[in-house]
């Protein structure tokens, strides 16, 4: 019998990454063709390998995981990533595909790979109606984890607990009290995501968190600076966002 075959697909490169070390390290016969960080690479992928396994994250850049299983059109074997619980609770009720809810353990990974084995003699499954259901749940409207970096350790921070947000080069500074994390989504991008009556943004570079304000005032020179509870350094605020802390 020849070795099982597997893609990965996810945009984030950290859990792409995590993703394909503990697959190794808990299936080792597993053969990772190919990883892919959005939707159509995915389908290059599963058209060039014809892999016996795809992980697929739902919410990808352009083509959604959703969409590359449809239009895989039951060649492969599907495990399902996801950061938000809410595509997992019903919608995966007695599928038959399986998923992964993010940040995924050991344990839930290991049963995800039981399942697999007992699936390698078998054809995979019609998801039509699994998929239907996928499609018409409404993706949650505004982010509560933000998957981030520190060093090689991947850690998933709620949303609620992060006081600010900063461009750096090519990466976003994700600030809590606790410490700095790295993410690869630009300020931009993020800020689509962020519920605007929670998140502010105040410079080009820089959105934070209306709740942890703890003060905003104006220096002898003209710059204007806020400050939030548990950090030291103010932040610049621009002209053009002076307007957020002006009274009624």
């Amino acid at each position: 019998m020849s070795a099982p075959t597997a893609i990965i697909a996810d945009d984030e490169a950290n859990l792409r990454q995590y993703l394909r070390n503990r697959l190794t390290g808990i299936w080792p016969e597993l053969i990772i063709r190919a990883e892919a960080e959005n939707g159509e690479e995915a389908l290059q992928a599963l058209r060039r390998w014809r892999p016996d396994f795809a992980f697929l994250d739902i919410r990808m850049p352009g083509v959604s995981g959703i969409e590359v299983a449809r239009r895989d059109g039951g060649q492969t074997h599907i495990v399902f990533v996801t950061a938000y619980d809410e595509y997992a609770i019903e919608a995966f009720d007695n599928a038959a595909a399986d998923y992964l809810l993010k940040p995924v353990s050991d344990d839930r990974l290991q049963l995800a790979i039981a399942r697999l084995r007992n699936k390698l003699e078998q054809a995979p499954p019609d998801l039509g109606a699994l998929l239907e259901r996928l499609a018409q749940r409404p993706a949650p409207r505004y982010l509560r984890w933000i998957k981030a970096a520190k060093g090689s350790r991947l850690e998933l921070i709620a949303v609620d607990d992060i006081d600010y947000f900063q461009a750096a080069d090519k990466y976003t500074t994700v600030v809590t009290r606790d410490g700095e994390w790295l993410i690869r989504t630009p300020l931009k991008t993020l800020e689509t995501s962020l519920d605007p009556d929670q998140f502010w943004r105040i410079h080009r570079g820089i959105i934070i968190r209306v709740g942890a304000i703890e003060s905003f005032h104006k220096t002898f020179s003209g710059r204007h600076l806020v400050t939030l509870t548990g950090h030291d350094r103010p932040l610049p605020v621009s002209r053009g966002h002076i307007d957020r802390f002006k009274a009624d």
